[in-house]
């Protein structure tokens, strides 16, 4: 069973991630149930030198999956990148990760990358941090 279908399971792998995870520094997430199916999760983990992930996600817990996403990182007030799943249909740069992407600098709107490690069935929040720690450490 997927942490996605149960929000006992999803709150504890939120709960969990300051230890999990040595480079965060804070987590304010917070996961909720609309009804008896759905869930929002919403908030931000801190990192050092004022790195900040965003999240929003909406959750079918029935079904084990994330309906919508956004996922946002700043770097005090500027945001660096962010992942949506927005159905981008004529840009064939993401087409191996659709409707998955990364918007990027320096035209950070428009400038699209696959995002192969975003997923509507597993959670993200581990390939988030990963990839942010992995920023940290270089």
């Amino acid at each position: 069973m997927s942490a996605l279908s149960s929000l006992i399971e999803y709150s504890r792998l939120i709960a969990e991630i300051p230890d999990t995870y040595p480079l965060v520094q804070l987590s304010t997430l917070s996961l909720w149930p609309i009804d008896s199916r759905r869930a929002v999760l919403k908030g931000e983990i801190r990192f050092a030198r004022d790195i900040r992930l965003r999240v929003l996600e909406v959750l079918n817990l029935r079904k084990g999956q994330i309906l919508e996403y956004g996922y946002e990182v700043y770097r005090g007030g500027e945001k660096l990148y962010w992942y949506d799943p927005w159905p981008h249909f004529d840009d064939p740069a993401i087409a191996t990760t659709f409707p998955h992407h990364k918007h990027v600098p320096p035209d950070i709107k428009h400038n699209r990358l696959p995002a192969p490690g975003l997923s509507f069935t597993e959670p993200n929040l581990p390939f988030l941090i990963d990839e942010i720690s992995k920023m940290l450490s270089q």
